[in-house]
């Protein structure tokens, strides 16, 4: 097994990264998909959410409302600890089980674990490499606007409620640009890929050898 952790600022590509890699054969686990699980309906996960930020934040058929939520942890760092301190826990379970199932069903699997907030939660050296794609943070907040319709405040506030670009960048193994092309970003994901497969199948035959 193969772990490779994957993060990035909010729209500098990673999204593209990580498809690329589950097309091309790794098993990905979206830490984004984890922590909506770990706050579904009748989880333990939604039932602390309210208990600290009050019944306004759900919505009228009892599910989380993120955008109210959002409104309230982007821009107040203190709550935005409090809402981490309760779904990462919970993401990290969830994260272990998919891992396990697929190194059991394939040993050899690249498991790719997508995290947007790896760096900021202290997960830098958990991984066999760990992977940024990095943009530059003025960048990132105008692909926001554009394509969220997000205002340049609330833009500034989702970029600046994350890691510094050098902090990401000093963590690095890898570092893959997104301020291109999406073409541009997909061939770099490709190389990695070769890369990534040489270095399982030296470990395999080196295995096999022992």
């Amino acid at each position: 097994m193969f772990r490779i952790g994957l993060t990035g600022g909010i729209a500098a590509g990673k999204s593209v990264v990580s498809r690329r890699l589950a097309e091309l054969g790794a098993v990905v686990i979206d830490h984004d998909v984890l922590a909506r699980e770990a706050v579904a309906p009748g989880s333990v996960g939604l039932e602390e959410i309210v208990e600290a930020f009050g019944e306004g934040v759900l919505a009228p058929d009892g599910s989380l409302d993120r955008p109210v939520l959002g409104g309230m942890v982007f821009v107040d760092s203190d709550a935005l600890e409090r809402l981490n301190g309760i779904v990462h826990p919970e993401v990290r379970r969830l994260s272990a089980e998919r891992e396990a199932a697929a190194a059991v069903a394939d040993p050899r699997a690249v498991i790719v674990h997508d995290i947007p907030l790896l760096v900021e939660t202290g997960q830098a050296d958990h991984f066999h490499l760990l992977v940024v794609v990095h943009a530059p943070a003025d960048m990132r907040a105008e692909r926001l606007m554009r394509g969220r319709g997000l205002t340049e405040a609330e833009a500034l506030a989702r970029v600046g409620a994350q890691a510094t670009d050098e902090e990401r960048l000093a963590a690095a193994d890898v570092t893959l640009d997104g301020a291109g092309t999406v073409d541009e970003l997909l061939a770099q994901v490709d190389e990695l890929w070769e890369r990534v497969a040489r270095e399982v199948a030296q470990e395999s035959d080196a295995e096999a050898s022992a």
